[in-house]
This record gives structure tokens, C-alpha cells and sequence, in this order.
């Protein structure tokens, strides 16, 4: 299993409009496009030096074949949704991880 992890700082001035969006619009497209089995949105407790509010966003995925074939068809349309809406509003960096072993009591 992968989690393509989306850490998010968007600047307070559109933050709100920014919220709405991604949990109306912009989940719901990424699910959509049939290669993450769910996403979960998480807020950073941490404040950062230059401002804004900082999110993680995970999606999870069946294995790196499925995570490769969202960034050739589906990553460049919906990361241009962001910069076309929010435009030098927001920093966003992407790590991918590997599940090793989940414990659920």
C-alpha cells in the first residue's frame, strides 16, 4: 500500500474559499479518478514561520504502478485546478510512503 502524502501551507487570505474547495471539488475529484481508495485531510498543529495554515492531505493507494499511472493521466489537470484558483496562494510539497505494517487494536 502507498500513501501519496500532499503537505499544503495556504495563506490565511483564502483560506476559507481554499478549505470548501478541497473538501467539495477537489477530494471528491481525486477519488474519482478510480486510483485512491480514500483520503484523509489533517491539519498541522504546528505553526510555521512564515505564516498561513499547513494541511496534509493523504491518499491512499494500491502500489506505485497505480500512483505512476495517476501522475501521467490525472495529476497535471487537477494540480493546474489549484494554481488556476488559487494562484501563489499556497506551497505544496509531495512525499510518497510505503506502508510497512498498520496496527489496529
Amino acid at each position: 500500500m502507498i500513501i501519496y502524502n500532499v503537505t499544503i501551507n495556504i495563506d490565511e487570505s483564502v483560506h476559507d474559499e481554499w478549505l470548501s474547495w478541497m473538501q467539495d471539488k477537489h477530494l471528491p475529484d481525486m477519488l474519482a479518478t478510480g486510483k485512491f481508495t480514500h483520503a484523509k485531510m489533517v491539519k498541522v498543529l504546528v505553526e510555521e514561520d512564515m505564516g498561513g495554515v499547513t494541511y496534509s492531505v493523504q491518499y491512499t493507494t494500491k502500489d506505485k504502478q497505480t500512483l505512476e499511472s495517476y501522475y501521467r493521466e490525472d495529476a497535471e489537470r487537477l494540480r493546474a485546478d489549484a494554481q488556476r484558483l488559487f494562484p501563489n496562494k499556497f506551497v505544496a510539497f509531495r512525499t510518497e510512503l510505503e506502508v510497512i505494517s498498520q496496527q489496529i487494536p
